[in-house]
Formats: structure tokens, C-alpha cells, sequence
């Protein structure tokens, strides 16, 4: 084992060899933010709020598009599935699609 040189504090080992399972959270950040967001749209929806609901879903879908256009490949974790033009095309349309779409629904 190599020691490091008298006076030379002793280097700490990266946040992945520390603590494996936070490591792996912050890594997912994008991924866990468009989940929990999605969520909340899945729980109005139970709640008898469809509407508002699949707004909160339509923007979620689009918040992943912004963070999949925005940062970088070694940043996004699993919300980077295929090219970047593809994946931020396919889900902004399917957000904007959502949300216009429960908006155009007439209200009983």
C-alpha cells in the first residue's frame, strides 16, 4: 500500500466508494425530479382532478425534454435513451400533446 508523503493530508475517497446508494440518487437527480413530478399529476388524477392532472403530466414530460436538451450526457442519467434530437422531440410533443389535449376536452 502506497502512503501518502509526511505533511500531504490523506486524500478522501470519491462519493461512489463512500456512499454508494446517495451517489446513485445524485446521479438519477433528472430522472427522479420528472418521477415525483409525474406523480403528483398521477394523484390529482386519483383525486378527481383529471384535468389539472394530466397538465402536471403534460409538463413533466416537457420539463424532461428542457433537462434532456440542457445538460450534459454524463449529467442526465436514464432520461438519455436514445439521440438527444430524438429524445427531446418525442417527449416535448407528447407533453405539449397531453397537455392541449386534456385542455381541449370539453368539462361535463
Amino acid at each position: 500500500m502506497i502512503r501518502p508523503a509526511r505533511g500531504t493530508p490523506p486524500t478522501r475517497p470519491p462519493l461512489y466508494l463512500r456512499r454508494p446508494l446517495l451517489a446513485g440518487f445524485l446521479r438519477q437527480w433528472p430522472l427522479l425530479a420528472v418521477i415525483v413530478v409525474a406523480g403528483a399529476g398521477l394523484l390529482l388524477v386519483s383525486h378527481g382532478r383529471w384535468r389539472l392532472g394530466l397538465v402536471v403530466m403534460g409538463f413533466a414530460l416537457i420539463a424532461a425534454a428542457t433537462l434532456r436538451l440542457l445538460l450534459p450526457l454524463r449529467r442526465i442519467g436514464f432520461l438519455a435513451v436514445r439521440s438527444q434530437r430524438v429524445d427531446v422531440t418525442l417527449t416535448g410533443v407528447a407533453g405539449v400533446a397531453l397537455a392541449v389535449i386534456a385542455l381541449l376536452i370539453p368539462a361535463p
